[in-house]
């Protein structure tokens, strides 16, 4: 059995989608969503030491986010689905960063075992397109309730790609969160050359 992977540069600077290669035999199929050496192929760099993960359930229609973290301490993601269907985006909100502002988004689901990769200041939203849709993740800190922060992911400015088929299941917290006009005038959004040194940190 030989492992590969294959990678992709997203919009957003320092975001990668990856896609494993999967095996299928009478027996069902297996795949690694995370591979190290494709992943420092791809980056340049080692992944984070992993400090916590995460698995959520969703109905189809659940939107969660956009979710980001303070910075300093941030906390960068990767990002799989484990059954059902996602839609996962990553928006730049770092000041400063060349891509700021921008988005882009990948189908994940267990068929390709396609997997995300979100340095620190990115922001994360999904879209469960499935009922029981399982979203995997690995993360570089543990979560703490006053670092977390949240942005409008219906913000019409943003243009994000939500389906016009479903009806958004959001929490209370997302649904009132803030634009990211909003969030850039209250002084909330990380800063990219901060973001970087934090990443820095977390793979010596």
């Amino acid at each position: 059995m030989t492992f590969t992977m294959q990678s992709r540069k997203l919009a957003v600077d320092g975001a990668y989608e990856f896609v494993p290669r999967v095996f299928d035999d009478e027996r069902g199929s297996f795949t690694s969503p995370y591979q190290e050496s494709a992943f420092v192929e791809a980056t340049g760099h080692s992944l984070f030491q992993v400090a916590q993960t995460n698995h959520s359930t969703s109905q189809r229609g659940v939107v969660r986010g956009l979710h980001f973290t303070v910075c300093p301490p941030g906390i960068a993601k990767y990002v799989y689905c484990a059954r059902g269907r996602v839609l996962d985006i990553a928006l730049d909100i770092r000041v400063g960063s060349p891509t700021f502002g921008a988005s882009d988004s990948v189908v994940l689901d267990p068929a390709s075992c396609r997997a995300m990769y979100f340095p620190v200041g990115v922001a994360h939203a999904f879209v469960a397109l499935e009922d029981d849709t399982v979203v995997s993740y690995m993360l570089s800190g543990e979560y703490v309730k006053e670092d977390e922060m949240a942005l409008s992911v219906l913000d019409p400015a943003l243009g994000l790609p939500i389906p016009s088929d479903i009806d958004p299941i959001m929490s209370e917290r997302d649904t009132q969160a803030p634009t990211l006009a909003e969030a850039q005038a209250a002084g909330m959004l990380p800063d990219y050359d901060k973001c970087l040194e934090i990443d820095r940190a977390l793979r010596s």
